[in-house]
């Protein structure tokens, strides 16, 4: 069983669960929220749940960004998938999408107080990656191999 099926309220809180639950489509994208888990950890992976969305909100933490720049930041990232993403944090008040009417044409990106937020969630989980990175990688390599 996977995560994104495992997730339940009980007394005020998400638990694990072995029953399937019912998912809704949330406007305008492919992700589903985890019903009835309506607090906590559902609500926050609905907003920060795509690949790239933390990294996303990590570079912009520090200051705001051009389009291009988060590109050269993320090289990883394809540009209709930064789109995608840049597209669903703004809608979700999460992101703040400036336009300056200008020749050239400029848009920068910048997170909103809500945005902003995020970040003390944001920097334990970049703590845990910096320490368990490797132990991870190994993880995964044993598991390729067992395969």
């Amino acid at each position: 069983m996977n995560a994104a099926g495992i997730l339940q309220v009980h007394a005020g809180h998400c638990r694990s669960s072995s029953e399937k639950l019912r998912t809704e489509e949330l406007p305008g994208r492919k992700m589903k929220s985890r019903k009835p888990c309506n607090r906590g950890i559902g609500p926050a992976f609905d907003v920060i749940g795509g690949k790239w969305k933390a990294a996303i909100l990590w570079e912009l933490h520090a200051q705001p960004r051009r389009f291009g720049e988060l590109r050269r930041l993320l090289p990883e990232i394809g540009e209709k998938t930064l789109i995608l993403q840049l597209r669903e944090l703004e809608a979700d008040g999460i992101v703040h999408r400036e336009v300056f009417h200008e020749v050239p044409p400029r848009v920068e990106y910048s997170q909103t107080k809500l945005g902003a937020t995020l970040h003390a969630a944001l920097g334990p989980l970049a703590d845990w990656g910096d320490r368990h990175a490797r132990r991870v990688a190994t993880a995964r390599r044993q598991a390729e191999a067992a395969a």
